[in-house]
């Protein structure tokens, strides 16, 4: 895709994962925990629910013929989002959320109503997500195209799963044999077809047989090859799903090793098959009885976002300006990221853990300046992890009597022998836990709690010329699929000024950004002189901006809309100090997703030498995709 906005590029690095957070258990042959999400900007219609079943219950029969008995779907579920009608039959989410789901059910923001998936990998390896629209589901009218839903799904399944590609080529549809004859790029050539071209003239069009090009030795550009309806091969799923007769995968054999297609491209012209059967998945033997249960699907929905931030106060985090530290940061949490409709409380532990906030639905500033107020400035005493959380579960469930898909934000730095006589009730109790580690010496069980709950692992250094903290705390975005809501961050710096010496950049924000944009500045003894120019010229200075002698922080919320373009900023310090400067922006329409960039740490299981990472460009559900230099 051919970007013509100015990128907003927020390579969250402190926020780095495996590309796959899929869910997915293999078990006795049966897929398990399938996570579909429908997106929260689909209008509410429960046929789309009704056609997810059916096509999981057609894909389970057609993926067990397809890998010869080895595998099929024994559960899924869909998840709801919470724009539609509340049902009490809807179960809570625990470790399923939006950016989990195998399957998005989403609009089309540039690739129509196709199926695709999004792969990040090479050969053998899993990609992301298969994204599928509302009409797709819904409408019959495009069977003709794709074939059965279920069948479909097995293709995209292949993709994600498996690690395979298409065996078709819609830039290159023909190509030369070694016997210089012109053959349709397919697999296998023994799906035979005719090569017409729809040819109009004076508003009457008819298709006549495709000439040769003299000049490529090729069909003239616009020929399409039409497979005929009696064919009877039963190959290749990855070229023709929609075909009645096929229902297996291109083997050593029916392979067609010199089609231009991204199989033989990516893969070393091994078959589709060939990769499959070196998929874990596929080590357990196939199937003696194939008279598989049908699925079963659960139905989830989210509730509104319940989170509380759990935060180390003990005597360590008196050393390397770590609480004040850990106060801006949740400063820049509770202020800026936190989307509004959340509900926010707050805890402290040392020796023992302290609510200093029960839960508070954010509407406006006034909530988010009440929280602020509650943060601890103060350090001192021991470390116990487990009473931090378990406090943190106490102030969840009064949203609704339970902690089930509610969240903690658990920040320490220190050590606890006793954190895992806690982890059985972490496991039960179905809440989402974030782990920032800082400095050194956190404890090497607080990465479990994260494990055990599907939450984010995050960590950040004693250096004081970085944003680490503030960094971690950014990377806490709601997971409901609703990107336009969350803040973004566009820029975060922090380095070591001279006297009388300055940091000046510069940052750009895009045409899908300016609402609910941010300046912080951060500083180390003295505040800085602040200017910040925006692409008109306007100047703010350090009078805009509102100041926190705690913090030592000063922050300006751009009036309206954040104007389009380059802005400057200039912050002068009277002595030699650490300065930072953190920008933090919002989408400015709902209808528009703003650009960004992730990265992700490539899990490579395949054994080839492609384990880095990989930055992945996205405006909603269009994406590119570059490799390792994205990542800091």
């Amino acid at each position: 895709m051919r970007i013509l906005h100015i990128l907003t590029l927020i390579c969250t690095f402190q926020a780095m994962h495996s590309a796959r957070d899929s869910l997915v258990q293999l078990k006795n042959n049966g897929y398990e925990d399938i996570v579909i999400a429908i997106n929260p900007k689909i209008p509410e219609n429960g046929k789309i629910i009704e056609k997810i079943k059916n096509m999981l219950t057609d894909a389970s029969t057609y993926m067990l013929q397809a890998t010869k008995n080895r595998v099929f779907i024994r559960n899924a579920k869909i998840l709801i989002p919470n724009t539609w009608t509340s049902n009490s039959s809807y179960g809570r989410p625990k470790l399923e959320s939006y950016d989990k789901a195998d399957v998005i059910i989403a609009e089309p923001f540039l690739s129509g109503d196709d199926p695709y998936t999004l792969q990040y990998g090479g050969c053998g390896e899993k990609g992301k997500y298969i994204h599928l629209t509302p009409n797709f589901l819904l409408n019959d009218e495009v069977l003709p195209i794709y074939g059965p839903r279920g069948r479909v799904l097995v293709h995209e399944w292949a993709h994600l799963r498996w690690g395979v590609f298409d065996e078709y080529n819609l830039n290159v549809p023909y190509y030369l044999s070694e016997k210089r004859e012109v053959e349709a790029t397919r697999c296998s050539l023994k799906t035979k077809g005719l090569n017409l071209i729809e040819v109009c003239q004076r508003g009457q069009c008819k298709t006549e047989a495709c000439k040769r090009d003299p000049n490529t030795g090729l069909y003239e550009e616009g020929c399409t090859f039409y497979p005929e309806m009696d064919n009877r091969v039963e190959e290749s799923i990855m070229y023709g799903q929609a075909l009645d007769p096929v229902h297996a995968f291109c083997d050593g054999i029916s392979h067609n090793i010199e089609a231009p297609n991204q199989q033989n491209r990516l893969c070393n012209r091994q078959s589709t098959w060939d990769v499959i059967m070196k998929s874990p998945d596929m080590s357990s033997p196939p199937l003696q009885d194939t008279n598989i249960p049908l699925p079963t699907i659960s139905l989830l929905q989210y509730r509104d976002r319940v989170v509380s931030l759990v935060l180390d106060v003990s005597g360590s985090m008196g050393g390397f300006n770590r609480i004040i530290r850990l106060y801006q940061a949740s400063e820049v949490y509770i202020m800026q990221i936190v989307e509004s409709g959340s509900y926010v409380g707050i805890v402290t532990f040392s020796n023992v853990a302290e609510i200093k906030s029960e839960l508070v639905k954010i509407t406006d500033t006034f909530q988010r300046e009440k929280l602020k107020s509650l943060l601890p400035t103060v350090a001192n005493g021991g470390t116990n992890i487990c009473a931090g959380v378990q406090k943190g579960f106490e102030v969840n469930q009064k949203r609704d009597q339970s902690t089930f898909g509610t969240e903690i934000v658990l920040l320490t730095d220190g050590e606890d022998s006793g954190i895992s006589s806690c982890f059985s009730e972490v496991t039960n109790s179905g809440a989402i836990i974030h782990t920032i580690a800082l400095g050194d010496k956190a404890d090497q069980g607080l990465e479990k709690l994260s494990t055990l709950t599907g939450g984010l692992k995050l960590s950040a250094t004693d250096k004081v010329d970085a944003n680490g903290l503030i960094d971690a705390f950014s990377g806490i975005v709601s997971n409901t699929g609703n990107v336009t809501q969350q803040s973004i961050q566009i820029e975060s710096l922090a380095t070591q000024v001279k006297q009388k010496d300055c940091l000046n950049g510069s940052i750009a924000i895009d045409p899908t950004l300016g609402n609910n944009t941010f300046f912080l500045v951060t500083w180390e003894s003295v505040i800085p002189g602040i200017t910040v120019t925006d692409p008109n010229r306007k100047a703010y200075t350090e009078s805009n901006f509102t100041s926190d002698a705690v913090s030592k922080s000063a922050r300006l919320l751009v009036p309206g809309k954040a104007q389009n373009g380059t802005w400057l900023y200039s912050l002068c310090s009277t002595v030699q100090q650490v300065i930072g400067i953190t920008v933090n922006s919002r989408a400015v329409s709902d209808d528009v997703p703003p650009i960004v960039a992730e990265a992700y740490m490539n899990d490579d299981s395949t054994g080839t030498p492609n384990h880095g990472c990989i930055c992945n460009r996205t405006q909603g559900l269009t994406s590119s995709r570059s490799n390792s230099h994205c990542c800091h």
